[in-house]
């Protein structure tokens, strides 16, 4: 846990000869650092100050962090097989899902999932997102009703788990099942945000991971038992075993974690951030506010997306992307040594202030407005890159535009105390509960 750097990030680029190592933060910079217990971030800044491709040593690994948009393309994009996945960070919880899955096994597993989460795809899930939004909205009209104080971290992380969860088994998420997903927390704070390690409450971890197969293991079996497995998304992995035999019970598991993972974590964690940022900001909540009353459907749309792309901006749920070098490679000119450990940093380019000036002021305009977004590809990147890029996106978005769209004109939150520090762990996210009053915002048109 760390406070998040308020500070743009300055960028030293130094002239090197082709083909020479990137540049190096002092081998006594970083010993002093983890003698004094630093957090990561902290780190990955001071090297980000070195250029768009800086190194460091860890131990006896050499790490790359690449944070300028040319060189994350030449990563991600356009060059991902020479980059590749190793054992994911999160890897006791995922298994052998999508997420986790690398080589043909991946490609076989993406293929199987890219229609559902086409934008034709998502028409089919549309309706149940839709159900999840107003289950929130009725939970916090009800909270503005008797005055009582909600976590809206709690509610968002609600309302995203209810959607993925709809989408996959086809039913509304029950108290029983939300209780036991919340495993899946439980064993994300006890990984690292870095590279794949044992955790430190192994017990702890593995009583979790057990509430969590028996809970995937009751929705494969009651899928089963329905006329052609449902109507949710579970059900195209139980075709798929009818004719593959690599997805037995225990793939499909992992595919089904995978997917309630990918499918709320980062959504509700952006959402949480979102309201943060507009309760310390709220001329820009206004400006959104006369829109999202008065605007047109196209024009209250592409505002409630500048608002969550902003926020992506600054704080991206998957806030690190690492890499291993497989072979020996050159980007910018600098040489990267096969075996490498190489890191991209969304959260770090993002605030890069040679691409976006201004990197700590909370503008959502800059998303519309004409020449203020950068137009290199690798400059905003909240989802990946390349072929390995979220396959939820377009999910992701729609679960957010459509809550957000309920909730933003019709309440406002009053935060019994806004947080001051970041947790940079697997996933980003903001430290401690968000609790806070819910109001009916003037002029929702409520009672």
């Amino acid at each position: 846990m760390t406070t998040a750097s308020d500070r743009p990030i300055p960028r030293v680029r130094p002239g090197s000869p082709p083909g020479a190592p990137p540049p190096e933060l002092p081998p006594e910079e970083v010993a002093a650092w983890q003698a004094r217990g630093g957090e990561l971030i902290e780190l990955l800044t001071r090297a980000a100050e070195l250029g768009p491709l800086a190194a460091f040593t860890l131990g006896s690994r050499r790490t790359v962090l690449v944070t300028g948009p040319e060189q994350v393309q030449h990563v991600l994009a356009q060059h991902p097989q020479g980059y590749v996945k190793q054992s994911h960070r999160a890897g006791l919880l995922l298994g052998e899902g999508v997420i986790a899955a690398s080589g043909e096994r991946w490609k076989q597993q993406r293929r199987l999932l890219q229609s559902q989460f086409t934008s034709v795809g998502l028409r089919r899930w549309e309706q149940r997102i839709t159900e999840a939004a107003a289950r929130t909205e009725r939970r916090w009209a009800e909270c503005a009703r008797t005055g009582e104080p909600t976590d809206v971290g709690a509610d968002l992380q609600f309302f995203a788990l209810d959607s993925i969860w709809r989408t996959l088994t086809g039913d509304p998420l029950d108290d029983a099942t939300h209780r036991a997903l919340d495993a899946m927390h439980e064993v994300a704070v006890h990984l690292s945000a870095l590279t794949a390690t044992a955790p430190a409450d192994q017990e702890a971890v593995t009583a979790a991971l057990a509430r969590i197969d028996a809970v995937c293991a009751r929705a494969i079996a009651d899928a089963r038992e329905r006329a052609e497995g449902g109507d949710g998304l579970l059900r195209v992995f139980l075709e798929a075993a009818r004719t593959g035999p690599r997805y037995t019970d225990r793939l499909i598991r992992d595919e089904l974690v995978n997917l309630l993972v990918a499918g709320h974590e980062t959504t509700a964690k952006t959402l949480s951030w979102l309201f943060l940022r507009l309760a310390r900001h709220p001329d820009v909540r206004e400006r959104v506010l006369d829109v999202c009353r008065d605007g047109s459907p196209e024009r209250r749309r592409e505002v409630v997306t500048a608002l969550v792309n902003e926020t992506m901006r600054l704080h991206p749920a998957v806030w690190l992307i690492p890499r291993h070098a497989a072979a020996d490679d050159t980007i910018g000119g600098f040489r990267i040594e096969a075996g490498a450990h190489v890191l991209s940093s969304p959260y770090l380019t993002h605030r890069d202030p040679e691409l976006w000036p201004g990197p700590e002021v909370f503008d959502p305009w800059r998303f519309i407005e004409p020449g203020r977004r950068p137009g290199q590809l690798g400059a905003f990147y909240p989802f990946g890159l390349g072929a390995r890029a979220c396959l939820g996106q377009q999910f992701a978005y729609r679960e957010m535009l459509c809550v957000l769209e309920l909730l933003l004109p019709a309440y406002d939150l009053d935060f019994q105390e806004l947080p001051h520090s970041t947790f940079f762990g697997v996933v980003l996210h903001p430290v401690g509960p968000l609790r806070a009053t819910v109001r009916r915002s003037r002029g929702s048109g409520a009672a």
